[in-house]
């Protein structure tokens, strides 16, 4: 097998907030094995503290730990930052991960994990965050603009407030505008994570855009094709 140095200078930083020994000694094995120059915070205090004062590429976050619970940690580090963040837990509820995606992760991976599928979440979320940055700035659609560099939403020159899972998905209905788009691949795209069981998350956050964006206005943007999805249509 064929080694190749990695310039220390180029690796990708992540950030392990994690309680468990193992989990720890695991992750670090493997991720630094792929390349990745890793730091490892033991609680949430010190997680949170390290990952609002000093920069990393990706963020590996588990919820229940001393100190500081991980949905907090995340909030305060989203409420700042974008750095992506990977929730890792052994709580796999569906409202739980509602609430995580939510409160600002990009994925959410339960425990116990195959550490070829977690690689994989990484380097998928690395990609989605390579074409949203080198997409288009403004988007629109006939009256209706959104600016991804000031996080601005306006429609025939009326500022429109979305939190930030609206704004996406809203950013990626307009970046696929006259395409249907499925509530799987609306999952993958905006939350990060594969459909597992039910959930209508996605129909909720469309009937929140929806009502910013269309109430008010003869013409309709966001259409809903029964048993398939939903389209932006220009």
């Amino acid at each position: 097998m064929i080694c190749e140095e990695v310039d220390e200078g180029l690796k990708e930083r992540v950030l392990i907030i994690e309680d468990e020994i193992a989990m720890i000694r695991l992750l670090e094995l493997e991720l630094s094995y792929e390349g990745y120059d890793i730091t490892v915070a033991y609680d949430g205090l010190e997680g949170a503290d390290r990952a609002l004062n000093e920069h990393f590429d990706l963020i590996l976050l588990d919820l229940n730990l001393p100190g500081m619970g991980g949905f907090e940690v995340c909030k305060r580090v989203r409420a700042v930052k974008q750095t992506p963040i990977i929730m890792l837990t052994a709580r796999d509820t569906v409202s739980d991960r509602v609430r995580g995606l939510d409160t600002g992760a990009d994925d959410y991976v339960p425990k116990p994990f195959a550490i070829e599928e977690l690689l994989a979440r990484m380097r998928s979320l690395q990609r989605r965050l390579h074409l949203a940055e080198t997409g288009d700035e403004v988007l629109c659609a006939k009256d209706l603009t959104l600016d991804k560099a000031s996080h601005r939403v306006s429609r025939a020159g009326r500022e429109i407030e979305c939190s930030q899972r609206e704004f996406e998905l809203l950013h990626c209905l307009l970046a696929h505008k006259n395409r249907l788009m499925n509530r799987e691949a609306l999952l993958n795209l905006v939350w990060g994570y594969s459909y597992e069981g039910e959930t209508n998350v996605v129909d909720v956050y469309i009937r929140y855009v929806r009502m910013k964006v269309d109430e008010g206005f003869e013409h309709k943007l966001i259409h809903t094709v029964r048993g398939s999805g939903y389209i932006l249509r220009d």
